[in-house]
């Protein structure tokens, strides 16, 4: 069974009649949950009682909300995080590969230097430069 009840009264007249002449049987009703309306009253009535209820049925989710809520924060401290993390590593990565460039360089022009060496020039004579060795025998 419901909560409460709505008597329609078809007639303004007799609505205002109930209500300037028997306001304890307007009190009674309202104690019996009973809400008497007229075709005026009606819908005004009813929007009141949808609010009503609607309001009631946000507060009984407030709490899952604010659970909810305190997961997604969670959630976003931890996306945070490992952004802060990313980042740092893509950093490192950069400066690695900065490092790798430069030592990369370096080889290349020590690289391009011996090739431009002679190495014609710094050989030595096979037969004219050899030095006897002195020994036991050979003097």
């Amino acid at each position: 069974t419901a909560d409460g009840a709505l008597m329609f009264l078809p007639s303004e007249a007799v609505y205002a009649e109930l209500h300037a002449n028997f306001p304890e049987l307007v009190r009674e009703g309202f104690a019996a949950r009973v809400w008497i309306v007229s075709p005026t009253t009606c819908m005004a009535t009813l929007n009141t009682m949808r609010a009503i209820l609607k309001d009631a049925r946000m507060r009984e989710q407030a709490g899952a909300i604010r659970k909810e809520l305190g997961l997604l924060s969670a959630d976003v401290g931890r996306l945070v995080e490992r952004v802060n993390n990313l980042d740092r590593h893509f950093h490192q990565a950069s400066k690695d590969i900065s490092e790798i460039r430069i030592s990369a360089e370096k080889a290349g022009r020590r690289a391009r230097r011996l090739d431009n060496f002679d190495f014609e020039e710094l050989a030595p004579d096979p037969v004219s430069d050899a030095v006897p060795l002195s020994g036991p025998d050979r003097e």
